[in-house]
């Protein structure tokens, strides 16, 4: 249903945040289903995973593959881990549009000098805590959200040290209320993300939609000259092309240059719709449905 961004310094409050998130949803009437996925869960050493770039480029993969393999229209995925990275916050957008999902960040604000206090209070009670060398680091390199970028927005920002930190927190609470938000046409204060071809993971790439269509309307055209050929070049009509696809209906007899050069505007076209609206067929069904309502368009009442 949703992909939650926590996102703050090193020792901000995230994951108490996320555990208070997914409690506050917990203990909703609906009770959706939630899943936390954070370093823990891989039992990644922190300051080994964030060591140096290629560590730390290494986790940011790994925590995004997970993420990807679990967003579901069915699930709350909520992202525990600095998140720091405006790129990759922007590639974890990109995730829940290509998954046609909701997207928000919460973003822990506390000031360097009270995550380093609290970084100091963990490595004295022998608690998980970063080494200060990777924490100066991660300090200096972190970018903080800012809600007019879309991969930003909406953004529910917490403010742990002053206001301390609960499941009733006022943005917990606003980020539970836009999770859970029924959506019909008159919503405009929530945003369900809709995939397009440059969201699309890689199983439904652009090249393997182009693919399934130059195949599937091949085996279409096909089918068709061999119904013509059997019927001694009479005209076509009820042609069953599987299970659960229209049949072709055509008026008259087509040549095979005409099919060919329906099948190729065809092509265009869809692929010319697909960059201001939905993306092209991504599998060979669905092709192949599209291309005989074309057809059956084009040459029904020829």
């Amino acid at each position: 249903m949703a992909l939650v961004v926590i996102c703050g310094q090193p020792c901000s409050g995230k994951s108490t945040a996320a555990s208070y998130l997914a409690e506050a949803l917990q203990d909703l009437e609906s009770k959706p289903a939630v899943r936390i996925v954070d370093e823990t869960s891989f039992h990644l050493n922190r300051n080994q995973s964030y060591a140096d770039m290629t560590a730390e480029k290494n986790l940011r993969g790994v925590l995004r593959s997970e993420v990807d393999r679990s967003l579901s229209k069915d699930t709350i995925i909520i992202v525990d881990s600095l998140n720091s990275i405006k790129g990759y916050r922007y590639e974890l957008w990109c995730l829940a549009r290509a998954a046609g999902i909701r997207n928000c960040v919460i973003y822990c604000d506390v000031e360097d000098s009270c995550c380093r206090r609290w970084n100091q209070d963990r490595n004295e009670k022998g608690e998980p805590a970063y080494n200060d060398k990777v924490f100066e680091d991660l300090v200096r390199r972190f970018e903080k959200p800012d809600r007019r970028n879309r991969w930003d927005s909406p953004l529910f920002e917490l403010l742990p040290a002053r206001d301390g930190l609960n499941k009733d927190s006022t943005a917990i609470a606003d980020a539970v209320s836009y999770l859970t938000k029924k959506v019909d046409s008159k919503t405009r204060d929530v945003k369900v993300l809709q995939p397009t071809i440059a969201t699309q993971s890689a199983r439904f790439s652009e090249a393997n939609s182009l693919y399934e269509m130059d195949r599937a309307t091949q085996e279409v055209t096909a089918a068709i000259v061999k119904a013509q050929s059997l019927a001694m070049g009479g005209t076509v009509n009820g042609l069953s092309l599987g299970p659960e696809l229209p049949t072709v209906n055509l008026s008259r007899s087509v040549g095979l240059p005409e099919l060919r050069r329906l099948r190729r505007t065809f092509i265009k076209l869809t692929g010319q719709s697909s960059l201001s609206g939905p993306p092209p067929p991504l599998d060979a069904d669905s092709a192949k449905r599209m291309f005989v309502d074309y057809l059956n368009r084009e040459l029904g009442n020829g």
